[in-house]
Order: C-alpha cells, then sequence, then structure tokens
C-alpha cells in the first residue's frame, strides 16, 4: 500500500478517459481538473459530440482526441486546430486510443460498443476502471481470462460495485457468506403495475437519487440494472448467483454490503454521488481529500430497505435466467435491453414492453455459443436483429 508521502511525491500519473463526454466521463474529467498536476492525460475519446470533446482536450491538455463517429472529424479538427492535440475519428482510432500505454484508463463508453476498447485496454495492462457493464454482462468469462492473463488490474467504478471491492475478503473468498446489492427502487418504486404500463420516457428517467444518461436511468426504472449488476458481481467476485441478493435501499447510503460466514455484515456508505467511487478509482491503492458533502446520519434519520417485487420488476428473474442458461444468453440479454430501450425512449413501445421483449428474446436464446469474442459479437447482433423485430411487432399491435 503507498502511503500519503510518498503519493504526494509521486510523478503524474498518465490516464486515458474513453467515452470522455458520458456522465461517468464528464465525472471523471472534472477530478482530474481539480488536480491538473497530478495527472497527464493521453486521450480522451468521446462518439458524437464533437465540441464537448475539443473543449476537454484543451482544458486537459489531452496529446489526442477521438471522435468515435466519422462524419464529426472535421467539426472536431477545426475545434483543436493550432492546439497541438492529435485527432482522429473511427472505430480503429478509438481501439488504438485504448492501446496507448496510459498508467490508467478509465472505461466509460455505455453499452456493448465498449466491449472492443475496453478489451484492447486490458491486453495493454495497466489499471482499467470498469465503468461499462456490458464487457462483463457479455462476456464475462472471456472478458476476466484476458484480465487475468494480461495481469490488468480491474477496477469496478459502479456505486455498488466499487461498495463491495472496498469490503470484500479477497484473502480469504470463503469466508463470504453472500454478496447484497442495493437498489433505490427507481422512479416506479411504488408504482402499481397498472401506473407503469402508462409510463413516459420523461417520468422514468427522472432519478429520485442519481443523475444519469437516459439508458442507464430507464434501466434503473425497470430495475435492469440490478440484473445486469448481479451479472457483473458474479464475474467480478466469482461468487455463485445463489450468494448474491438484492434489496430496495431508497435513500441510496449504503452502496452495497457483504455478509461474512462469522455473521458479520460491512456495508459501504456515502452521499449518492458517482465522485466517490470514480475518485477512489483514479487514485487507487490511495485515497485523497474530495470537496464532497460528508455522510451525517443523524440528519438523515433512518434507512429503509424492503424486498425486490419480482413480479413488477421481472428484469432481475431474467437476469438469473441469463446466468443459469450460461452461452451466449446473457450477451443476448443486454442486446435486447439495448434495443428495447430506446424503442421506448423513441415512444415506439410501452414502459411495461421493454422486459417482456427481452424476455421473448431470452427465451429464443438457446445454442448460441460463446467460446470467441466473435460469438459475442454474432450473438449480439441476432439478439438487435430480432429485439428490433419483437418491437416493430408491439408497436404495430399497440
Amino acid at each position: 500500500m503507498v502511503n500519503a508521502a510518498e503519493d504526494r511525491s509521486r510523478p503524474p500519473r498518465s490516464v486515458t478517459i474513453l467515452g470522455s463526454t458520458g456522465s461517468i466521463g464528464c465525472t471523471t474529467v472534472g477530478l482530474i481538473e481539480e488536480n491538473l498536476s497530478g495527472y497527464e492525460v493521453f486521450a480522451l475519446t468521446a462518439n458524437t459530440n464533437a465540441a464537448l470533446l475539443a473543449d476537454q482536450a484543451r482544458r486537459l491538455g489531452a496529446g489526442l482526441a477521438v471522435i468515435a463517429d466519422p462524419a464529426r472529424y472535421r467539426e472536431l479538427a477545426a475545434a483543436l486546430s493550432g492546439s497541438g492535440i492529435e485527432c482522429a475519428a473511427g472505430r480503429d482510432a478509438l481501439v488504438e486510443a485504448a492501446r496507448r500505454p496510459a498508467e490508467w484508463l478509465m472505461a466509460g463508453i455505455v453499452g456493448a460498443a465498449g466491449l472492443e476498447p475496453t478489451l484492447a485496454a486490458v491486453r495493454r495492462g495497466g489499471v482499467v476502471a470498469l465503468a461499462n457493464k456490458e464487457c462483463l454482462v457479455c462476456a464475462g468469462p472471456l472478458f476476466m481470462q484476458e484480465v487475468a492473463t494480461n495481469g490488468t488490474t480491474l477496477l469496478p467504478v459502479d456505486s455498488e460495485h466499487n461498495a463491495i471491492f472496498q469490503v470484500f475478503d479477497f484473502s480469504a473468498p470463503d469466508s463470504i457468506d453472500e454478496i447484497i446489492l442495493t437498489a433505490s427502487g427507481g422512479p416506479f418504486r411504488g408504482r402499481s403495475l397498472s401506473g407503469m404500463a402508462c409510463a413516459t420516457p420523461l417520468e422514468a428517467v427522472s432519478h429520485p437519487n442519481w443523475e444519469m444518461g437516459s439508458k442507464i436511468s430507464i434501466d434503473s426504472a425497470t430495475m435492469m440494472n440490478k440484473g445486469l449488476e448481479l451479472i457483473e458481481a458474479h464475474y467480478l467476485f466469482r461468487v455463485p448467483q445463489s450468494k448474491i441478493r438484492i434489496v430496495v435501499h431508497p435513500q441510496s447510503i449504503v452502496h452495497s454490503l457483504v455478509a461474512y460466514v462469522d455473521g458479520s455484515v460491512l456495508a459501504q456508505m456515502g452521499e449518492p454521488t458517482m465522485r466517490t467511487p470514480i475518485s477512489y478509482c483514479l487514485d487507487w491503492p490511495t485515497r485523497r481529500p474530495a470537496p464532497e458533502a460528508r455522510l451525517d446520519l443523524a440528519r438523515i434519520g433512518e434507512l429503509t430497505f424492503e424486498e425486490l417485487d419480482p413480479a413488477r420488476f421481472p428484469a432481475v428473474g431474467l437476469a438469473r435466467q441469463a446466468l443459469d442458461m450460461g452461452d451466449a444468453a446473457p450477451a443476448m440479454l443486454n442486446a435486447a435491453n439495448e434495443v428495447a430501450v430506446h424503442a421506448f425512449l423513441d415512444g415506439r413501445i410501452g414502459f411495461l414492453d421493454i422486459t417482456r421483449i427481452v424476455g421473448d428474446i431470452l427465451d429464443r436464446a438457446h445454442g448460441l455459443p460463446c467460446s470467441s469474442f466473435d460469438d459475442i459479437v454474432h450473438a449480439d447482433a441476432v439478439a438487435r436483429r430480432r429485439a428490433r423485430e419483437r418491437a416493430v411487432s408491439v408497436s404495430v399491435h399497440a
């Protein structure tokens, strides 16, 4: 472990941020800006927001800025003209940015699109802060094998997995009785099924505690985020799904817990802000002072916990089903969910149709192999095609 005195004298930490213009990326950029002398930014990447990417690259003095959408290259190049910052576009450039030898990399690209560049980063080695659920959901066994083979340090960024990471005894895994993931319950925690059936996208993205992107917010509303997190936890901590429990905790103060065989239960707590887990990862294995609101339990007054209602929130059951099915089923679950969520956000299907479509695709997920990353790409494409067809059918009969 590095002590505080050693940390003050360390050279700047070289970093790359994949997905710097998203919610996780912007928070990471903000934390770096608070201590610019402590970091050297090798590369920043974004999907389509060339203007913000260029602004971030200038503010952080990045060596490289990559826009995934080639159609936005001219805009990016013009915005960075005269800065001396290298710019590039396209999928290959995105992967190349991930391969640059930064000491620390934030994998913050949302969705299955983040798999290839994050895999490139893992194969490079170093420290990878993982904020992309889909890498583990779609390709858990293969991805973790690459982590082990390349000696990569994987730090979970999600508040739940970061919490577990902080209180999990990796030296004595047999002492773990169960992992308990907490869920806020989202905006529809107290709403009936009939009420959820007529929910609008605006209502669904209005999370009571967290500020997140629209896709992740919808996943919180359906509780699919907890299903995906369950799959992640299974692979990250090598715990069978039978030892992973989910409880609803509306205050979002206890981010997750680890129960031990002697009856002890360790919880990581904090205010509901992603700055804390990102800061933890950014300066791991040390901790740096952060200007965050300190947790005041007396002010909060009480912390409550509830059982998850599987009838109103079937997504967690679908995730457990996918894990039981194995092979490419988790990848197909994820792909179908992405398609269904975007169909809902576009107003083409209803809120409850999201998990119905995912369930339909999962029921047809038998037989597709998962022995290579090419298999994952194929299964993802098959599930997306089937989900798009199912979404069209649902909208036609609405």
